[in-house]
């Protein structure tokens, strides 16, 4: 053969390789695993994904790959030009559902769709649209993963998720369905015996330490388990070829007496007290493991005053609060998750509501509050029901953690966009998450939901305009709920709440903004001036916690100021009246006065001594205080005797007689 044949047939070879090439290296890519209920949270999210792996031996260039749920559009997500997957790596695609969200890069990136728990196909495609891998996905289990077992195999569901790891050797068709306890969880006196239905040709399994059963744990006995002690008991079916049961929760209380309603909580000890990842301790790092905003599983039981169970199902907890992070008994925030079972807790404790469920609830330490009263914050808030101001209903309650006793806890609404739609009677769920929601200043480090645009931009038009103007007032008047920012300042302020910084407002589409009252424990601690000099104080004055700036611009329109005065004085001799106030107060000390003691064994943070001394002060304080706000506010704005006369003397002869000293 020629010195030219040979060269020609060399370019030919390297030619044909070339165009192979892409063709082997795109064989090499491969769908490995999918999680389409997910409960695990990453980053604060538990979105969707889907993993990629390169079984070749080369780095694949992905850029323009397609990834899709639709048939009708496979080309419904786009990789990223410079999108590489290295040789035996692996790529975490999260499937988030949400419009707009951007495409990432390195080794995550983020689609605008979801995948269906009820089974669907994903379509892998490369950069010129052809189809490398079709998998149809059967209906999914929550928070099991599905893929192709390490070292081959048929497409099925995996004992653990593996997400950027190795897949398990062993894939199944299905998973064992949940066994039943047939002896409820509840009040027993002495000892209990509970029984339980497994599966047929299943094994049960069972623990008392508040961790998942295993394929190690014990067997659960066929004629049922004694209990003789107060118990969290978790069991789960185990069958051969398939992926164990859920886990089976319920507390048994053994010789306990109630008093009170119970939240009882049972998890696994690494996601509760491990100093690597337990959220309800510090931990050894840097930054305190409560402070990572970790979400984990959680098995959730409430019973009701009389001992009824009304609710028990899986969810998820945060560590809750700010400050008070590092008391050692902490606010929890509990989570209802789809991918864990229901996506509501379909109960409600609260007396002054009528819902019929929850997104979320909160454990509430009494935080600050915590060695003092303990029951400041739900006395004050309470006071504004029927006042058109919405607040974060209470129970007195007593929480239980792998059957171990944590004591007194006040059981809150959680504050969130849910929170927020229910109250403001918003259904639609696109709705729901245009709901605003800000803290504080309401700047984008405050922006818990929504946008914080409009108010920024009302509170910097109050700070620049004269609302004396009819065209400007009208502009605040459209934007502003002012009926409730009167009402919000005047409770902060007849209160005392010197943690001025507690405010939040929020806005449902196409309404106005309103005011929420929030954490207010650091109330009826003194008669001095404070918040007051932070409520009312030049427009342009400094911004201290939020946005003084609309009250203070209304307040120099003539009719506004002698309508918040107005309602200063209405809420005086009506609702701060010592009657009313004390009747809330005694509502609160009748359930919280029996519990105390065993409370205070539990956490040995405060004498009842002391507590009884600190109860008495805040009483005095909440009853004399609002005597002083007339002549408070006359300083504040400047009012003549004549104007404190008129705006506040029959409200300081009510007090007189209903809050003077016993």
């Amino acid at each position: 053969m020629g010195t030219g044949m040979k060269a020609i047939r060399g370019w030919f070879v390297f030619f044909l390789a070339a165009l192979l090439l892409p063709l082997c290296a795109s064989a090499d890519i491969l769908i490995s695993e999918v999680m389409a209920s997910n409960g695990f949270f990453e980053s604060g999210h538990a979105w969707d994904w889907v993993e990629l792996y390169n079984d070749g031996k080369s780095s694949v260039d992905l850029s323009g790959w397609h990834l899709s749920d639709s048939k009708k559009d496979p080309l419904k997500w786009r990789f990223p030009e410079g999108t590489r997957l290295k040789a035996g790596k692996y790529l975490t695609v999260w499937c988030t559902g949400d419009e707009g969200v951007d495409p990432g890069k390195g080794s995550a990136f983020y689609t605008d769709f979801a995948i269906s728990s009820g089974g669907e196909t994903l379509f892998l495609s490369d950069a010129e649209g052809k189809e490398i891998q079709r998998l149809e996905l059967p209906p999914q289990y929550g928070c099991v993963s599905y893929g192709l077992p390490r070292g081959g195999g048929n497409y099925g569901f995996f004992e653990n998720p593996t997400r950027g790891a190795k897949n398990g050797r062993e894939a199944f068709p299905a998973r064992t369905e949940a066994p039943v306890l047939l002896t409820p969880g509840g009040f027993y006196h002495e000892s209990v015996t509970v029984s339980a239905s497994a599966p047929e040709g299943a094994v049960l399994r069972y623990s008392t330490d508040g961790s998942a059963p295993t394929a190690r744990s014990r067997i659960f006995p066929s004629d049922g388990l004694a209990l003789r002690k107060t118990t969290a008991l978790r069991i789960r079916a185990f069958r051969e070829r398939e992926v164990s049961s859920e886990t089976v929760s319920a507390t048994y209380f053994v010789d306990d007496d109630p008093l009170t309603p119970i939240v009882s909580l049972i998890s696994d000890d690494q996601y509760l007290f491990s100093s690597k990842t337990g959220i309800l301790t510090k931990g050894s790092g840097s930054i305190p493991n409560y402070a990572k905003g970790w979400e984990y599983p959680i098995n959730i039981e409430y019973f009701n005053q009389d001992g009824e169970g009304e609710i028990n199902q899986m969810g998820t907890f945060t560590c809750s609060g700010h400050s008070a992070r590092v008391n050692a008994q902490k606010s929890i925030a509990l989570y209802a998750r789809k991918s864990w079972g229901k996506d509501r807790f379909y109960f409600n404790p609260f007396p002054t509501r009528e819902y019929d469920s929850y997104k979320s609830l909160l454990l509430r330490s009494a935080n600050s509050d915590a060695h003092a009263t303990r029951l400041r914050d739900i006395v004050a808030s309470s006071l504004a029901e029927g006042q058109d101001l919405l607040y974060q209903d209470h129970v007195v309650i007593q929480v239980y953690i792998n059957g171990e006793y944590y004591g007194h806890y006040n059981l809150r609404e959680k504050i969130n966009k849910y929170f927020i739609a229910q109250y403001e009677g918003v259904t639609e769920e696109a709705d729901i998450d245009r709901i605003d929601l800000l803290a504080r200043t309401g700047t984008d480090q405050f922006l818990q939901n929504g946008d914080n645009s409009d108010w920024l931009e009302l509170c910097d038009f109050c700070k620049k305009q004269d609302l004396t103007d009819p065209e400007n007032l009208r502009f605040v008047e459209d934007r502003l709920d002012i009926d409730s920012l009167f009402t919000h300042a005047a409770f902060e302020i007849i209160l005392g709440n010197v943690d001025f910084t507690n405010v939040r407002v929020y806005r449902v589409p196409g309404g106005k903004w309103r005011m929420l009252l929030f954490d207010v424990e650091a109330c009826w601690r003194g008669l001095d001036r404070t918040p007051l000099e932070y409520y009312i104080k030049p427009v342009g004055g400094k911004i201290q916690g939020f946005r003084h700036e609309p009250l203070n611009a209304l307040l120099k329109v003539p009719e506004y100021r002698d309508r918040f005065l107005n309602r200063v004085a209405e809420l005086l001799e009506t609702v701060f009246r010592w009657d009313n106030v004390e009747a809330h107060f005694d509502a609160v000390l009748r359930r919280l006065e029996p519990i105390l003691p065993r409370h205070i064994a539990r956490w040995k943070n405060m004498k009842l001594s002391n507590w009884q001394k600190n109860i008495r002060a805040t009483k005095y304080y909440a009853r004399v205080r609002p005597k002083k706000i007339p002549d408070l506010l006359r300083s504040a704005m400047k009012l003549t005797r004549e104007e404190e006369e008129r705006y506040f003397g029959r409200a300081l002869r009510v007090l007189e007689e209903y809050n003077a000293a016993k």
